[in-house]
């Protein structure tokens, strides 16, 4: 049993394996004789573990070949804006999706480019459900609808893929590569490496080839999709070392039999967390149960005095990062595809202990 757990939303918990290679590879990589943070990107061997990255996230995905494939900076913040400014054309409006506090994000940041019509929203309820279809109005004059398939903060997860006419853009940052997703349905996917997918400091974005060219006069080339597809994401230099560690966890993803097999074993250790709380009379889990997240998990104690206790026993025992986020309070575990079944399930052990004691 590892001697810590790491339950942050992120940055988040990136598998033991890759760590270990990053470490034995950090000073000579491949007997190149230097570390992959000193390498020329237009180098050879950069060009390789580049090339490898981008086929490899092709592979797990099965992106089809008329999406290009993007490695950028700024993280999903960066894009509530860079969104719109690529991809409105000639349209002023755009919809969107409110079931959170990074759809609010996302809306606030394309408001100062387009006219924003919020399609739906489960504000009222606290963001504790997503919208029923039939609630959903869509203005077909649009130019995108844009949804978040999982938020970290209240702990919604869309189950399936919302059906719509229009180029469907989604934020998933926090869900990528947890699950089969059929890219082909749509127009734009973008997403933070920081949970799934190795540390900080790069993001994808997958973007269908029509949608390109569109940018408004005078976007920077760095923040235009066309130009850096131009470039296979090389405008500027890259966070290469970035690059070359989201390439060790695509890797390790592959090992353990690709997205399928990943989804099977997240569906488990979320399953298993949630029947645990279900069953407490001392956690709660205030979502939906039909859109509840498998990435993200917040629960609540009955007793907020028992919360600090609650942490400090927690770190105690090497259960880390639990802490809610602040605007919804409690506790949150996160348990992306790095986290292992035996930590989820450590978890649920002591939290019976908790329970049982306090």
């Amino acid at each position: 049993m590892p001697s810590t757990y790491n339950f942050s939303a992120g940055p988040s918990v990136l598998p033991a394996e890759v760590l270990k290679q990053a470490q034995a590879e950090m000073l000579n990589w491949q007997n190149s004789g230097m570390s992959v943070m000193e390498m020329s990107h237009r180098g050879a061997e950069f060009m390789s573990i580049a090339a490898a990255l981008h086929q490899d996230l092709r592979d797990l995905m099965s992106i089809p070949d008329n999406y290009k494939v993007l490695f950028l900076q700024g993280g999903a913040t960066a894009q509530f804006s860079f969104i719109p400014t690529n991809i409105l054309g000639n349209h002023t409006k755009a919809c969107y999706i409110n079931t959170g506090a990074w759809s609010e994000k996302a809306i606030k940041g394309a408001k100062t480019y387009c006219d924003v019509i919020v399609s739906a929203s489960s504000e009222s309820n606290n963001y504790s459900s997503i919208p029923a279809r039939s609630e959903w109005v869509i203005d077909e004059q649009a130019a995108y609808l844009h949804y978040t398939p999982n938020e970290t903060i209240h702990g919604i997860e869309f189950s399936d893929v919302p059906e719509t006419s229009l180029p469907l853009v989604a934020d998933m940052s926090s869900n990528i590569l947890s699950k089969s997703v059929d890219v082909s349905k749509f127009g734009l996917i973008y997403a933070g490496a920081q949970k799934n997918m190795g540390p900080a400091g790069v993001t994808i974005v997958i973007v269908r080839e029509d949608l390109l060219g569109r940018a408004q006069t005078g976007l920077p080339g760095v923040f235009n999709y066309q130009k850096q597809a131009d470039q296979e994401s090389m405008l500027n230099t890259p966070a290469t070392y970035n690059w070359y560690l989201i390439g060790l966890v695509l890797q390790w993803l592959k090992a353990q039999g690709g997205v399928a097999a990943i989804e099977v074993i997240n569906q488990r250790k979320a399953a298993a967390l949630y029947a645990a709380i279900d069953q407490s009379s001392l956690y709660s889990n205030p979502v939906a149960v039909a859109d509840r997240s498998r990435m993200n998990i917040p629960f609540i104690l009955a007793d907020k005095e028992l919360d600090a206790v609650f942490l400090k026993e927690a770190k105690q025992q090497g259960f880390l990062a639990l802490k809610g986020h602040r605007s919804f309070g409690g506790m949150r575990a996160s348990i992306y595809n790095a986290m292992p079944e035996s930590g989820v399930n450590a978890l649920i052990q002591f939290m019976a202990e908790f329970e049982r004691t306090h």
